[in-house]
C-alpha cells in the first residue's frame, strides 16, 4: 500500500519551492491576459520579475472580504475567472459569494488528504457536508473519488436515516463538521444503532477541539483534518494528529501581518494568503481572512512541504458558524431590514461541543413597535433566511451592547 499520494509529496522541499516560484511570471501574465480583475490591479506589472517570494510580496492583496463587493461590480466572479474557464457549476456561499467549480477529476485537490487520513480504493464515505448551493459537499466528494472511494451523498441533517445508511451500507469513512460527527454518534448511542463500520473520518468546516478528537478515538475513529475553501480548494491538511497542516503541494502560501501584505516571521501569527495556479480560476495572493503561523521542521510522516499550525482565529470579524460563513455585511442587512434596530451584536460559543448563535440587538422606542415576543420571531426568522443559520434573539434597550466595534464576538474556546 503506498504511504503517499503521489510522490511529489516527498521531493525536495527546494525544489519544490523552485519549480513554483518558476511558475509565477506564466500565472501573472496569464491572470493579466485573461482576468479582468487581475487585468486591473496588475496593470503596471511586469509578470516577467515575479520569480521569488519577494517579488511576490510586492503585489496586491486581493481578500476574500472584497469578493461581495467585486461580484457585484463584476459578476459573476469579479472577474477572477478566466476568460476560458471551464465552469461546469456555479455555488452560492454565505455573502452571498459565488464560487466557480470544473468538474474535471480532483479539481479540488482534496484527494491526498483523503490519502493522509486512510482512505483507499474501495472503501465506502458517507459525505456529511452540505450539497445544497455551498461547494462544500461537492469538493469533497471529489476528493474521496480522487482516492477511488465509493461516497454516499448523505449531507447534513435527517440523523435517523443517516444511521440507517450506515447501519445497512457500512461505510468506512466518515467526511464533514466534527460537530455532525459527533451528533450521529451521540444519537446512535442514544437509540443502540450500530455505526461501528466507520474508524476513520476526515473533518473540515470548523475547529477541532482537542476533547473531541480524543472522544472519537475512544470510539475507535481515527479523525484527521482537512483544511479547504470554495476559493480555493485544498490549503493543508493533516497527516499526524495535532502536528500542523502540511501544505498542498502546488500552491504557495504565506503568512502576512493582518491588514497589509508584508509577510510576518517564521512562528508569528498572521492572515493566510494563497496563490493558486488554477487555470479557471487562478488566484493570486488571496487573503483568506484567517489566521495561522508557520510550522518549524518538517512532518515525521515523510512529507517535505511546509507547514502551518493551523486554523488560530480570524483576521477579521467574519467567522464560521457549523462550516458556514457568517459575514457582519450579514447582519448589518439584517439590521437594516428592521427601522427600529439600532445596533446588533451576534456571540458565537459551544454548548456540548455544538456551535450556538445568540443575537443581541438594541431597539429604539417606537410605539408602532409590535410585542416583544413578535419582535423576536420576526429577527430569527430573518437570521435563519440571511445566514442559513438558527441562532436565539435577545432585545436590549439603547446604550447596553459595548461601543468596542464588535458586530461578531466568537467566544468558543481555543481547539
Amino acid at each position: 500500500m503506498n504511504q503517499y499520494f503521489n510522490d511529489h509529496e516527498i521531493i525536495d522541499h527546494e525544489i519544490r519551492e523552485q519549480s513554483l516560484l518558476a511558475e509565477l511570471p506564466s500565472l501573472v501574465s496569464f491572470a493579466q491576459h485573461e482576468c479582468s480583475h487581475y487585468e486591473r490591479i496588475l496593470r503596471d506589472v511586469d509578470a516577467k520579475k515575479i520569480t521569488s517570494r519577494q517579488a511576490l510580496a510586492s503585489l496586491p492583496i486581493t481578500r476574500k472580504s472584497d469578493l461581495i463587493n467585486l461580484q457585484k461590480q463584476t459578476p459573476l466572479f469579479g472577474g477572477l475567472q478566466a476568460n476560458n474557464a471551464n465552469i461546469h457549476r456555479i455555488f452560492q456561499s454565505p455573502g452571498p459569494i459565488y464560487d466557480p467549480e470544473n468538474t474535471k477529476h480532483d479539481w479540488w485537490r482534496v484527494g491526498q488528504a483523503f490519502h493522509a487520513a486512510g482512505f483507499r480504493k474501495g472503501d465506502i464515505v458517507q459525505n456529511c457536508l452540505s450539497y445544497h448551493l455551498t461547494p462544500g459537499g461537492f469538493i469533497l466528494d471529489s476528493g474521496a473519488r480522487a482516492c477511488g472511494c465509493s461516497v454516499i451523498p448523505a449531507g447534513p441533517g435527517q440523523t435517523e436515516q443517516q444511521l440507517d445508511i450506515i447501519e445497512d451500507v457500512k461505510p468506512q469513512g466518515y467526511c464533514g463538521t466534527p460537530s455532525f460527527l459527533k451528533i450521529l454518534l451521540d444519537k446512535a448511542r442514544d437509540n443502540n444503532r450500530n455505526i461501528s463500520s466507520i474508524s476513520k473520518a476526515l473533518v473540515t468546516g470548523e475547529a477541532l477541539p482537542t476533547q473531541l478528537r480524543a472522544q472519537f478515538s475512544e470510539q475507535g475513529i481515527k479523525v484527521l483534518q482537512a483544511y479547504a475553501s470554495a476559493d480555493i480548494g485544498l490549503i493543508g491538511y493533516e497527516t499526524i494528529a495535532d502536528d500542523g497542516f502540511i501544505i498542498s503541494e502546488n500552491i504557495i502560501v504565506e503568512i502576512v501581518r493582518p491588514g497589509t501584505g508584508e509577510p510576518v516571521s517564521d512562528g508569528e501569527i498572521g492572515e493566510v494568503v494563497v496563490t493558486s495556479f488554477n487555470q479557471d480560476y487562478p488566484l493570486i495572493r488571496f487573503a483568506t481572512g484567517d489566521l495561522s503561523a508557520i510550522k518549524e521542521g518538517t512532518s515525521a510522516c515523510g512529507r517535505t512541504n511546509m507547514r502551518i499550525k493551523g486554523w488560530l482565529g480570524r483576521a477579521d470579524q467574519t467567522t464560521k458558524v457549523k462550516g458556514m460563513f457568517v459575514h457582519p455585511s450579514q447582519l448589518e442587512k439584517l439590521r437594516l431590514t428592521f427601522p427600529n434596530i439600532a445596533k446588533v451584536r451576534l456571540s458565537v460559543n459551544q454548548i456540548n461541543l455544538n456551535d450556538q448563535m445568540h443575537l443581541q440587538c438594541e431597539l429604539t422606542e417606537n410605539k408602532d413597535t409590535p410585542p416583544v415576543e413578535q419582535t423576536i420571531e420576526r429577527i430569527q426568522k430573518s437570521l435563519k433566511d440571511i445566514t442559513k443559520l438558527n441562532g436565539t434573539v435577545e432585545i436590549l434597550p439603547l446604550g447596553k451592547l459595548p461601543n468596542d466595534g464588535k458586530v461578531i464576538d466568537d467566544l468558543r474556546p481555543a481547539p
